[in-house]
């Protein structure tokens, strides 16, 4: 059923086009765009291309609008603002402190996880994993995350479009090899990387999920294998999941 936009306003059109296509699983097109805002086709397209020129939007081979870098990158700015931030790197605070390890909290962006929020421990050794570092979802705890609650179809299209590196001996490099992986995810809600990443490192990550079940990010926990191993993280998981729901209660849910 349509959502009419009532605003005449090109830029709140705009706006409204955007967060449709962000709120998307696959991405809009036109037509959909059309049904779902009540504007005028020419309308709809004259906004659309614009936003892609600019970079908001971008078009795939099947046509349907996606994201686009300027809009990732904003959305990126948004999440690590101070001030909006606040709460959020409270949480992340006490997680830390409470575990003895650094944790951090990571957004999907593409084929790749992205880093918004960290908060360091204070061991010597360390792993230094800087904010806005982009890593690879097949070999890391937070991307196995987004992998494992992804629509099959769309993972296995996202799995199959790229190449699955071999950061370590421990990496998973192929669909297969990795499906049963994310199964188990899925079922545990839970997330590992034993050292799939880099050599050395451990981690732990767990979903915070919107009103509709739906991932808004993770949180998460890594740590030299000098300190901690898997099994050593798994006492953490009660505290994971506590800093998930209130993250969730901040950052993913509507007031009522």
């Amino acid at each position: 059923m349509a959502n009419a936009i009532g605003s005449n306003s090109t830029l709140f059109r705009g706006i409204a086009i955007m967060q449709l296509v962000a709120e998307s699983i696959r991405g809009l097109s036109i037509a959909e765009i059309v049904e779902l805002t009540g504007l005028a086709k020419p309308t709809v397209h004259r906004i659309a291309i614009q936003l892609e020129e600019e970079g908001f939007l971008q078009r795939g081979p099947d046509k349907r609008f996606a994201i686009g870098y300027k809009l990732k990158q904003f959305s990126l700015s948004i999440l690590s603002n101070v001030a909006v931030g606040a709460p959020r790197h409270a949480i992340l605070e006490s997680l830390a402190e409470e575990i003895g390890e650094t944790c951090n909290c990571a957004m999907l962006d593409g084929n790749h996880t992205v880093y918004f929020d960290r908060v360091e421990c204070n061991w010597p050794i360390k792993v230094d994993l800087h904010l806005g570092s982009h890593l690879p979802l097949h070999a890391t705890a937070s991307g196995k995350l987004f992998l494992a609650y992804m629509r099959p179809k769309e993972r296995s299209r996202l799995l199959n479009a790229t190449t699955l590196t071999q950061n370590t001996e421990r990496s998973y490099v192929s669909p297969e090899l990795l499906e049963p992986e994310l199964k188990k995810i899925k079922k545990e809600g839970v997330s590992f990387d034993n050292e799939e990443f880099l050599s050395g490192m451990v981690a732990m990550a767990v979903p915070v999920f919107d009103q509709t079940n739906r991932i808004c990010f993770t949180v998460a926990v890594h740590a030299p294998t000098t300190r901690r191993d898997v099994d050593g993280l798994r006492e953490f998981i009660p505290a994971l999941q506590k800093a998930a729901t209130a993250l969730a209660s901040y950052y993913c849910h509507d007031e009522g």
